[in-house]
């Protein structure tokens, strides 16, 4: 007889199902993992053997032989110990084979006997639902599984805990979910001196999810406004908060179990590979693009980065998803994230001075900022100047508007959005706004529709750039409560995208 145990193989976010033969034949003594198994997988075998060992179950001197179906899956991580050894100890009938196939397992074991948290604990959960079955893992990633609706976790500290569970000796309780945690922000806008136009342009960015180039001399504040952009922009759903954690579990990114509700903010440096920021490696894993899905991509030093990473920015952007592939795995991730990109003007930062700018100004910004292709300079919604703060202004005290108070105006705008959007499941905010859609949402009427034709015959806007300028015109629409786009809405959309001598 073969005995049945079954586990999850990821493929990007989505956990399939894999299960876990065992069978105990007579011939020489051996212990075999087959079905396209990586190394992790492969030395299961080993950490399985010292776990039994430990707990005083001595193997048969027969040929033991383990098959991971479907065998033409790649198989990766150290997850599949829990399921090999369920397997093996139901065909020597040490726990009941309808126990052990009634659930789906995951975890590492040491080699006495105790299971190590392992990554991927919500997807898998997710997959367990799907099948009508219960799931079993590690008791420090139970808290994180047990988010999933429909389906029952049980948490364990050690393979004797599962045994005893599985036996009715010592039945375990159900895993609770861990804590909410709401994210905490003690940087607040109005600490910014100065910068109301910057100010204004993250306030549209956050209300319509729009990606923001910020372009100034060296200490004009652009970091320090990215900082406190996570401050306006409201939590996360918990459609989004449930999606966003599922990325962050497969990289091992989530604490004590607990989901947050804040919105990711990634701040890669601009040496990063194009696999750390569009995800690959050899398991192809998942990037800072998909890890910043549903909140903020903040670049600094945009130009410094690789012009290969930057070009392969293009398509996400686009489509909020991205596909890794390679020679063993083709998998996608969803990478709905804003870009906020910050740049100096030139390569020593002070073009605009005529008193500290190079010998070469102005050919060394053309040359520096030609370092952003056209086409992707094209995908930023808003392109704001950051000009120097006067010494006397920063001696004022601070004004202007809180964080609180933008971020009560991101939400307001952000809840018509979500009102608007009701019957469309595939778009969020008016930056997913396209097609026929977007017409019927941004109708102009006469005065607003002469004033974008005639920007975009002076000044040559791409049919994209066009349908942006429509996106973040509805949007500042939003932010005024305001039904209809009128010419004001539209010609401030239209100076966050023309030329600074245009405006």
């Amino acid at each position: 007889m073969v005995a049945h145990a079954y586990t999850v193989a990821f493929e990007g976010v989505d956990a399939r199902m894999v299960e876990a033969q065992c069978a105990v034949t007579p011939g020489m003594p051996a212990f075999s993992v087959v079905g396209l198994p990586d190394k992790a997988v492969s030395e299961s075998r080993d950490r399985v053997r010292g776990a039994l060992s430990t707990l005083h179950i001595a193997l048969p001197s027969k040929r033991i032989t383990v098959n991971l179906s479907p065998a033409d899956l790649p198989k990766e991580g150290s997850h599949f110990d829990l399921p090999i050894a369920l397997a093996l100890l139901a065909e020597l009938e040490i726990l009941p084979k309808d126990a052990v196939a009634q659930s789906v397992a995951l975890g590492e074991l040491s080699l006495d006997g105790d299971l190590v948290p392992v990554i991927g604990a919500l997807p898998a959960a997710m997959a367990a639902a799907a099948e009508n079955r219960t799931l079993v893992c590690p008791s420090a990633s139970g808290a994180e599984a047990a988010w999933v609706g429909g389906c029952e976790v049980i948490g364990a500290k050690g393979l004797l805990d599962v045994i005893q569970h599985m036996t009715g000796r010592t039945p375990l309780p159900p895993c609770e979910p861990g804590e909410v945690t709401q994210g905490t922000v003690t940087s607040d806008m109005r600490d910014v001196k100065g910068q109301e136009r910057a100010k204004r342009a993250l306030e549209i960015a956050a209300a319509g999810r729009h990606h923001v180039l910020m372009v100034g001399t060296p200490g004009s504040g652009k970091s320090m406004l990215a900082a406190r952009l996570p401050g306006i922009l409201p939590p996360l759903t918990p459609a989004e908060a449930l999606e966003t954690s599922m990325v962050h579990s497969l990289s091992g990114l989530i604490e004590a179990g607990g989901i947050s509700r804040h919105r990711p903010f990634r701040e890669p440096h601009h040496t990063a590979s194009m696999a750390a920021i569009v995800g690959g490696g050899r398991t192809a894993k998942p990037g800072e693009i998909s890890l910043a899905h549903n909140g903020v991509l903040f670049m600094d030093e945009f130009p410094e980065f690789p012009r290969t990473v930057l070009e392969t920015l293009r398509q996400p952007i686009e489509t909020g998803e991205v596909m890794v592939a390679r020679a063993n795995a083709h998998v996608k991730y969803p990478c709905r994230f804003m870009l906020v990109a910050a740049a100096n003007p030139c390569k020593c930062g002070y073009l605009s001075d005529p008193a500290r700018a190079c010998s070469r100004a102005p050919v060394c910004g053309e040359d520096y900022m030609g370092r952003i292709s056209g086409p992707l300079m094209d995908r930023f919604d808003l392109r704001v100047d950051v000009p120097p703060v006067a010494f006397r202004d920063l001696d004022l005290p601070s004004s202007g508007a809180t964080s609180a108070d933008i971020a009560a105006r991101v939400a307001n705008a952000r809840n018509i959005q979500a009102e608007r959007f009701k019957d469309q499941p595939e778009m969020w905010q008016n930056a997913d706004l396209e097609g026929a859609l977007l017409d019927q949402t941004v109708a102009l009427g006469e005065p607003a529709r002469a004033l974008i034709t005639q920007a975009a015959d002076r000044f040559g806007l791409s049919a994209r750039g066009y349908h942006r300028v429509l996106r973040v015109a509805r949007t500042i629409a939003d932010l005024d409560a305001a039904e209809t786009l009128t010419r004001d809405h539209v010609a401030e959309a239209l100076s966050y995208r023309l030329p600074k001598s245009a405006t």
